[in-house]
């Protein structure tokens, strides 16, 4: 990683998986008193572990840094079998609370708990995965916290880590924005570790719930500033980088998050990642980043002051590969692209004869994919896109010999539909649509 990468880490670190919800939760739970005699009669907990769990309770944050100095290595093990053996609700909050207590201001001692694991299969992980289980917000939020940062201080790969994604994947659809916001704390700590990025990638829906956060956006700029950065990470793995944009669409998004930010450090973060998508996938994004006019607002960042070097040369570096590739790029990559984004706008290829006379055919590569493409747009509630999309249908009919096809996918019944749209410009190229694809007879 270059010095850029590694400034952005540093700024990212020092508030990862910090909320004042969760502060605020375990206060609460840290007042409740649990009846650990009762414990110890039924057999649940033994009677140094009730002793152990005496000697730390309602203790100051000095008491507890001087018991963990002395005897950490015995408490980590401790709360790793309370983790594993207790089910009630309020016993495991109350451990979690516990946990937190002795890494207040101590990270460090997380490596007690890989320590204090050696030799036991399934920990330090498998009590924390299990505390998934329990239907309770804090234990939950809790839970994969402490198993964040035992994954990332660890060279041990968490075998369990697909289905810790599937678990954050319903986290990140909360209705509570404290959880979301939390959880992508937590990916912003996951990511760093390559292989998690794919593993991601590759859970069922969570890049939808993502994207669905991103997309929403986010008042406060710390939490937009960490979703973004998220995305960056993803964005170091070449796949991801190739199928992020053609997949979900990010790019415009990205842009807007850009232009419309408060902070200098959102800017640096979406940079950097346009950054990642050109050097890792420049095929599969330069075309779409110029259908979002990228070009023109990465020469407006070009002509303001930054206090980082490092995102001056990444603008340069954009800049010059996106004008670069305009000089290359085919009127049809172009076009492709708008398909592709789902962008449609009034460019020259659109209503130049002599673009469709060449390329109409083209429509029908790969299984159709860009015929299917321009026929799902008839479904936009935008006049325009709509009236575009009638437009290029018409000319596909009349230059692509594929009446047949527009028949079967419901797009000439759809066009027919649209000759009675309220606005103007849709209903005339719906009728001159139409009129091609009967002339074609």
């Amino acid at each position: 990683m270059d010095t850029a990468t590694e400034s952005l880490i540093e700024d990212v670190t020092l508030t990862i998986i910090a909320h004042p919800y969760l502060d605020e939760l375990a206060h609460k739970i840290r007042a409740e008193s649990i009846p650990w005699e009762g414990y110890e009669r039924a057999g649940l907990i033994t009677t140094d572990e009730r002793a152990m769990i005496e000697h730390v309770e309602n203790k100051s944050a000095e008491e507890i840094n001087h018991i963990m100095s002395e005897h950490g290595l015995y408490y980590a093990g401790m709360y790793l079998d309370l983790m594993h053996k207790l089910a009630r609700v309020d016993a495991v909050q109350k451990v979690l609370v516990m946990i937190q207590d002795m890494l207040n201001d101590h990270d460090e001692r997380i490596m007690l708990f890989h320590q204090a694991s050696s030799g036991r299969p399934g920990y330090p992980f498998g009590p924390f995965h299990k505390a998934l289980r329990i239907n309770d917000e804090f234990i939950g939020i809790q839970s994969s916290k402490l198993l964040a940062l035992l994954v990332c201080s660890s060279t041990n790969r968490d075998i369990d880590i697909d289905d810790f994604f599937r678990w954050m994947t319903f986290q990140l659809q909360s209705r509570n924005p404290n959880l979301i916001e939390l959880n992508v704390q937590i990916l912003d700590a996951l990511f760093h570790i390559p292989a998690y990025r794919k593993s991601f990638w590759n859970t069922l829906h969570a890049m939808d719930s993502f994207i669905n956060v991103l997309k929403k956006g986010n008042a406060n700029p710390q939490v937009m500033y960490e979703i973004t950065f998220a995305l960056w990470l993803l964005t170091f793995d070449a796949e991801i980088a190739a199928n992020l944009n053609r997949k979900y669409d990010v790019i415009p998004t990205l842009v807007e998050i850009a232009k419309s930010a408060v902070k200098e450090k959102i800017i640096r973060v979406v940079v950097a990642t346009f950054k990642n998508l050109v050097e890792k996938a420049p095929r599969a994004n330069l075309s779409a980043m110029l259908v979002a006019k990228l070009l023109p607002f990465a020469e407006h960042l070009s002509t303001r002051k930054w206090s980082d070097q490092e995102v001056v040369d990444d603008i340069e570096l954009i800049k010059n590969e996106l004008q670069n590739n305009f000089q290359s790029l085919t009127t049809f990559e172009v076009y492709a692209s708008e398909l592709e984004t789902g962008k449609l706008e009034w460019s020259p290829p659109h209503q130049s004869e002599n673009f469709w006379r060449q390329n109409a055919g083209r429509l029908n590569e790969q299984d159709h994919r860009l015929l299917k493409l321009l026929a799902r747009q008839l479904s936009s509630n935008k006049p325009e896109t709509l009236a575009i999309a009638c437009h290029d249908l018409g000319q596909y009919a009349k230059y692509g010999h594929g009446k047949k096809l527009l028949h079967e996918l419901g797009t000439k019944q759809r066009i027919m539909e649209l000759m009675t749209h309220e606005d103007a410009e849709v209903r005339y190229h719906a009728l001159s649509a139409t009129q091609k694809y009967f002339a074609m007879s």
